[in-house]
């Protein structure tokens, strides 16, 4: 199910019963049979910080001043990565479909970026995430995250650093087994 570990990651999700069982709808449109629910284990701010310790000791070599989330799984995460490497955070919204600076955040001409994301699956909010900075006018130095779930399959043009990578099925709706057996599917990530 997964690769090393060394941060204790799996153990953390299931002593929060974030590791959940069932036939899932995540974000990206995929189906799966298993779900990260990192909002149960980032609600305990102990957990959270060190999660966010772990990702920082990863790239505090790389120079970042700011780091960037995709809200909503993104922000916890991001927050305690900027606050591990001592550095602003902010977070990038949905607005017409469409990730985008608000609140009043910008980004300098040539100001290091991290992407930081809680789970990423097939990639795709965490390319939005770069490509909205990169047309900010930021320099995307690399992308963390808690759990890469996809198989090595993101396709993410920045390096790519995360605490576990690990293996859960995920399925297209049109050839779902879990759907083609009549289960109940759920829809519990942040965009509904």
């Amino acid at each position: 199910m997964t690769t090393a570990d060394p941060v204790g990651v799996l153990d953390r999700f299931r002593r929060a019963h974030a590791l959940l069982d069932g036939h899932f709808r995540l974000t990206s449109g995929l189906h799966s049979s298993g779900y990260l629910q990192c909002a149960l284990v980032l609600q305990h701010p102990r957990e959270a910080e060190a999660l966010g310790a772990a990702i920082a000791d990863r790239v505090r070599s790389l120079g970042v001043q700011t780091v960037l989330s995709p809200a909503l799984g993104g922000i916890v995460i991001g927050q305690e990565v900027g606050r591990a490497l001592g550095v602003r955070a902010i977070f990038a919204e949905r607005q017409d479909g469409r990730l985008a600076l608000r609140r009043g955040f910008t980004l300098e001409r040539g100001e290091q970026v991290l992407v930081v994301e809680d789970v990423v699956t097939t990639g795709g909010s965490t390319r939005e995430t770069i490509d909205l900075a990169r047309g900010a006018g930021g320099h995307v130095l690399a992308a963390a995250a808690i759990i890469d779930r996809s198989g090595g399959q993101q396709k993410i043009d920045v390096p790519f650093h995360v605490l576990a990578e690990v293996s859960l099925p995920a399925y297209d709706p049109a050839s779902c087994p879990l759907c083609l057996a009549g289960l109940p599917i759920v829809k519990p990530g942040s965009r509904a």
